[in-house]
């Protein structure tokens, strides 16, 4: 398994790092985004989507639970399942509709969606302390084991 570790101290670096990010990604995928209020999963999910040409406003889902984004032939979808009541809701939304080849899904607060959501092939868990923030990033296939350690080298760079 292959972890990437980053340390990011503002709201630019946050979007720039998405930025980084989004240039590795294709359909296909499943981000899990964790961590606590505050801790930059909405801010990393905006820059990651407008870094993939979405010009309009990035807002959160927190009551929708998803905004769909066409950019350039891939569908992105960005859930945010804080106001989630019951992980069932999802099935009845048609969730698993939004998981196919040509979808990149962000799903903010994950675990509220436990046993119903597939996989992740990236969990991005952001925390704080009293001086910056942190993610780590963690792959949980080859493929992006690949993706994943590419951006790694870029990051030496």
């Amino acid at each position: 398994m292959v972890e990437l570790k980053v340390q990011i101290d503002s709201e630019a670096q946050t979007a720039a790092f998405a930025a980084k990010l989004a240039a590795q990604l294709h359909g296909g995928l499943v981000l899990f985004l964790q961590g606590p209020l505050g801790a930059g999963k909405t801010t990393f999910s905006r820059g990651l989507i407008q870094s993939l040409g979405h010009s309009g406003k990035v807002k959160s889902p927190t009551y929708t639970l998803v905004e769909p984004y066409d950019l350039l032939g891939l569908q992105v979808y960005h859930f945010d399942l804080y106001r989630l009541h019951d992980a069932e809701e999802l099935e009845f939304m048609g969730i698993r509709d939004y998981f196919n080849a040509d979808s990149l899904c962000l799903i903010e607060w994950p675990e509220r969606g436990f046993g119903c959501l597939p996989e992740p092939d990236l969990t991005l868990a952001f925390s704080l302390d009293a001086t910056s923030r942190h993610l780590v990033i963690t792959a949980h296939n080859a493929h992006v084991q690949t993706l994943l350690t590419a951006l790694t080298d870029n990051e030496k760079n």
